[in-house]
């Protein structure tokens, strides 16, 4: 599987959750997440990834900037992650 096909089920699944998923590109922010996704009352920075993927340098660094500053980041990579993390954010809001 190829981290396309992980990018267009993750936008199929937040919609269907009745959420956004903005594509982020900025040449002179690199290693912003791929997707900035908004939820009933929740923002997400979320990194996608082919299965096996793995975070590039600077990703990491804007990972660790995200988990300082307190934002939702989460890296994912097959579709079941995706699906295990769409229930838990319903789990725990309720509002999904």
């Amino acid at each position: 599987m190829l981290e396309r096909d992980v990018e267009a089920y993750f936008r199929k699944a937040v919609a269907a959750a009745g959420g956004v998923a903005f594509k982020f590109v900025s040449p002179s922010h690199r290693g912003v997440s791929d997707r900035i996704v908004c939820l009933q009352g929740q923002t997400w920075f979320v990194e996608l990834k082919r299965p096996g993927g793995r975070l590039m340098p600077l990703q990491r660094v804007f990972a660790a900037e995200m988990e300082r500053l307190g934002q939702n980041y989460t890296v994912l990579s097959s579709h079941m992650e995706i699906d295990e993390w769409l229930t838990g954010l319903n789990t725990k809001s309720g509002c999904l």
